[in-house]
């Protein structure tokens, strides 16, 4: 309960600052947090009961974004550990594919975005491959090491049990390879907030990334930074709910064996 108390003290100082700096300084490029929370709440929370006082706005702008970001998250986590897990229990698989992992990873998204407008035209199957391909990576590394991870006891017992090849990967490697499944997971949840923007900053009219565009082209300050505090907020909230999903899905396993989880958890 304390250290709720301080880290949301923390919170509530830095704002309060944050008023009085920005009331002192009276500058349209930076408006005060008050201004902003209005515009908030004008953009998104003024609607008709029947609809939770959510605007249109959220409807046609917040909801899409937050579903392509979880579609092309999920995606890249299904493509990621399944290629992962395969090529980190392969004896040579890294020594052939690592090259090229290493190759693609070096690419900046962003960099790709015209190719993608190329293959796949402007729209959700654009954004969708933008934030696919940034987010797999560290899924996907952090999934070979996982599964190169696994115990070597464990490896000879199932061996002498003769354990069939699914049960094994499903009941031994996936398990054991977890905490560092859940670090790449966790860090390409980011990306794809940050990918999820870029990709509705082309050639689109709807997202909260094509929402900010719009704010700036017409100057309006208050909604910019309202959209770029909906982002930090999105943020926090997908987090916690990976982390709550993380400590539930480890609970069994013994907390130094956890420490991918642990930089975040001390924040």
């Amino acid at each position: 309960m304390n250290r709720f108390v301080q880290r949301w003290g923390v919170f509530v100082g830095l704002v309060v600052v944050w008023e009085l700096v920005t009331w002192y300084a009276d500058d349209p490029f930076f408006p005060r947090p008050t201004v902003i929370a209005e515009a908030a709440r004008e953009l998104w929370f003024t609607g008709p009961l029947n609809t939770l006082f959510l605007t249109d706005t959220v409807f046609e702008h917040v909801f899409p974004s937050v579903g392509r970001l979880l579609a092309g998250w999920a995606m890249a986590a299904v493509i990621g550990i399944s290629l992962g897990v395969a090529l980190g229990r392969s004896p040579k698989g890294m020594q052939y594919a690592g090259p090229l992992l290493t190759f693609m990873r070096s690419i900046p998204p962003p960099a790709l975005v015209p190719v993608f407008l190329l293959l796949f035209n402007v729209g959700t199957q654009m954004q969708l491959v933008t934030i696919v391909f940034g987010v797999l990576w560290p899924i996907l590394l952090n999934s070979v090491d996982g599964a190169r991870s696994v115990d070597a006891t464990k490896y000879e017992t199932s061996a002498v049990f003769r354990i069939p090849k699914p049960q094994w990967v499903l009941g031994v490697v996936l398990p054991s390879a977890a905490p560092k499944i859940f670090a790449g997971l966790r860090v390409s949840l980011s990306l794809s907030l940050v990918l999820m923007v870029v990709s509705e900053l082309v050639g689109t009219d709807n997202g909260i990334g094509s929402q900010l565009l719009v704010a700036q082209r017409e100057f309006d300050f208050p909604d910019m930074w309202a959209g770029i505090i909906l982002l930090g907020v999105l943020g926090y909230a997908l987090n916690t709910v990976l982390l709550a999903f993380e400590r539930k899905a480890l609970a069994w396993q013994p907390k130094q064996e956890r420490t991918p989880a642990t930089v975040e958890e001390k924040v």
